[in-house]
Formats: C-alpha cells, sequence, structure tokens
C-alpha cells in the first residue's frame, strides 16, 4: 500500500488498490485523511468488495466513517462500489449529493476538506475531475489524466487529446511529488512522463 504524508501535519494518502487495465478492469482506489474528513476516491470496479474494505480497516476506518467520495468520472470502473459508503457526500465534476440532496457546483477549484481540492481536468471525459491533496511531503494528485506511469501517450478511450494535454500539462504544472493514476501504481512525475 502507497502512504504519502504524516498525522498533524497536511493531510495522508493510501492507495488501497493499484489499478490494472488488461483482459481486466479495476479502477485505483485511494483513501485521503484530513482532519475529520475521510474521502475514498473512485471505489469503482475491483474483483472483490473486501479488496477496498480490508486495507481501509487495517488503516483503523470502517465504512460509515468515511466523509466524502470523489468520482473522477462516471465510468463504473471508478464509481461501482460507492454504495459501501452510506453516509458519504459524493462529489463529481457538477454537484455533490447525499442522502436526496443534490446540490449544484463546479468542482473546479472546490474544498472537500483543508488540504483536498478539486480540479477540472477534462480529456479522458468532458466530466473528469482529479484530487488534489497537500501534504507534508508535497502536493499528490489523484487522476485519470495518466492510466499508468507510462500514460498511454494519447488516451485510448479519450474524448478530446488536445484537453487531455492541457490536463496534464495543468497537472504538473502543480509539481506533483506523487500523482496516483486511474489504472496502475502510483508514480513520481519525471522528465518521460507523457505530456
Amino acid at each position: 500500500m502507497t502512504h504519502v504524508g504524516a498525522p498533524g501535519s497536511g493531510a495522508q494518502v493510501d492507495v488501497l488498490v493499484d489499478g490494472y487495465a488488461d483482459d481486466r478492469v479495476a479502477g485505483t482506489v485511494s483513501v485521503v485523511r484530513d482532519g475529520e474528513a475521510v474521502v475514498v476516491v473512485d471505489p469503482g470496479m475491483v474483483s472483490h468488495r473486501s479488496v477496498i474494505l480490508e486495507p481501509l480497516a487495517a488503516l483503523g476506518i470502517r465504512p460509515e466513517q468515511v466523509t466524502d467520495v470523489v468520482f473522477s468520472h462516471h465510468h463504473p470502473d471508478h464509481t461501482l462500489h460507492a454504495a459501501l459508503f452510506e453516509n458519504a457526500r459524493f462529489h463529481d465534476h457538477w454537484a455533490i449529493y447525499q442522502g436526496d440532496e443534490w446540490i449544484d457546483r463546479p468542482a473546479d477549484g472546490f474544498d472537500v476538506s483543508e488540504h483536498v481540492h478539486l480540479l477540472a481536468t477534462p480529456g479522458h471525459t468532458e466530466q473528469d475531475i482529479s484530487t488534489v491533496v497537500d501534504t507534508a511531503e508535497g502536493v499528490v494528485v489523484l487522476t485519470h489524466v495518466w492510466w499508468n506511469a507510462e500514460g498511454p501517450a494519447e488516451d485510448p478511450l479519450g474524448e478530446d487529446s488536445d484537453k487531455l494535454h492541457a490536463s496534464r500539462a495543468a497537472v504538473l504544472q502543480l509539481q506533483p511529488v506523487l500523482v496516483v493514476p486511474g489504472h496502475g501504481p502510483a508514480f513520481r512525475p519525471g522528465a518521460d512522463t507523457p505530456r
């Protein structure tokens, strides 16, 4: 499990599931702890829900303690297990949902908590958002502008290549110490990171 951050100084990020997309598919699933906020990002397709719940339990987090869930976009491989978190607010590109409330708001620039912010990053879909986390070690970005560390250079399922490359540039401009991609292990961006 990838871990970034320390208690009491910014947020902490733990990658619960390293996603993959080959003959099977699973989205990368992460949890961010920031004070009272417990934020799960992209609780989507995995081989079994225990693949999400067991690492959460190892961190001392019960599903009912999750305060927020962020969807990078609305494909099932990033949303399928959202119902595990019955007390959470759910965030996407244009609203917050909780119970029977639908609160319109643009995601870009929205603060989920003190150290967790949303950033519009279209390209894979028009509605893609990234989760930007300020940790003691630096900025961590959870995003689908890369499937994995290799990119791919051009998203084979992307809706708009120009917007994708602009979104990648916006993410890299934040100088993240770590990128958590949609379908692979976290990586440290460098000169070979597809732009």
